[in-house]
């Protein structure tokens, strides 16, 4: 596949390790871990087996062939940007062209695997995600508007969804409420880091809050969408989806997370911006594991 899908002179020099960047498997990672939750959390008979593996594998393609359309889309804005200068298709190691195949083939192997394991309404709400973040997000909102990782967002919302509907094959009230934690999450999560990168966007044109409005700005909305945040993650415990131990990791990591939005604020630390984005990776990480394991071991059956 990689000498079928290399095209141009300096494209040769690609390797297999251009095609994995293309996927920003840093990135689907996280997404394959709210996934996992959302197939956990929808049943406690246990996820069968090939729906656990080969749903997963369908989810982790699409997404992968997203970022790849993503490398595609960016690769004039990634070119000024320190932190993405050197990926493959800027770089010139991979073409254009090349990406966009191996995103292809990618989405439509991840659409297979969707169908054939677990059912049409995961493999169409993935296909929906999909096209949010490679079109909607990175071809117009990210040029258009300051709120477009707000309204972006929800493409990025959608794994514990899609991993909830590929075990029970409908959607109910939990999934979107994970789905809502996600979307509430995004902005403080990513403004930390548009602000720790200002100068890189506004070079690049890029109308992030930070450029737009100012650092101020942008710091108070951090802070009243980390508060918004700290509420909606308490709604699980609400709905008696979960138990005690996920209230107690929830008001912990949530006041945590608050306390770095207030440090960012107050610019009391140095490095603030990045030491958040840091923090809002790990709070992601251990609230979904917290919801997964009030799941199991608190809950009656």
């Amino acid at each position: 596949m990689a000498t079928l899908l290399r095209t141009g002179r300096r494209a040769e020099q690609a390797s297999w390790r251009d095609f994995l960047e293309l996927t920003k498997p840093k990135v689907v990672v996280l997404m394959l871990i709210t996934s996992l939750v959302g197939m956990f959390l929808a049943t406690r008979a246990g996820v069968p087996w090939t729906v656990l593996l080969f749903g997963n594998l369908g989810i982790a393609l699409c997404a992968g062939a997203a970022a790849a359309v993503n490398h595609v889309v960016d690769r004039r804005i990634d070119a000024i940007m320190a932190r993405t200068h050197k990926r493959p298709v800027t770089a010139g190691r991979l073409s254009p062209r090349a990406a966009l195949l191996f995103a292809l083939v990618l989405a439509v192997l991840g659409q297979a695997l969707l169908l054939v394991f677990t059912n049409p309404l995961t493999a169409w709400l993935t296909l929906a995600s999909l096209l949010g973040y490679a079109v909607l997000y990175t071809g117009f909102l990210k040029r258009a508007t300051p709120q477009n990782i707000v309204i972006g967002g929800l493409a990025g919302a959608a794994p514990p969804l899609l991993g909830w509907v590929a075990v029970t094959g409908h959607l109910s009230a939990e999934p979107l409420l994970l789905v809502l934690i996600i979307f509430a999450w995004t902005p403080p999560h990513f403004w930390a880091l548009a602000i720790h990168r200002k100068e890189e966007y506004a070079k690049a044109d890029i109308p992030m809050l930070p450029v737009t409005h100012g650092e101020y700005y942008t710091k108070v909305h951090i802070l009243l969408y980390t508060l918004i945040l700290l509420a909606v993650s308490l709604l699980p415990f609400v709905i008696h989806m979960s138990g005690p131990l996920y209230l107690a990791g929830a008001l912990l990591l949530g006041g945590r997370f608050l306390y770095w939005a207030w440090v960012l604020y107050r610019d009391s630390k140095p490095h603030a911006a990045i030491r958040t984005f840091k923090y809002s990776v790990a709070y992601l990480f251990l609230l979904f594991i917290a919801l997964l394991v009030d799941h199991y071991l608190l809950l009656s059956p």
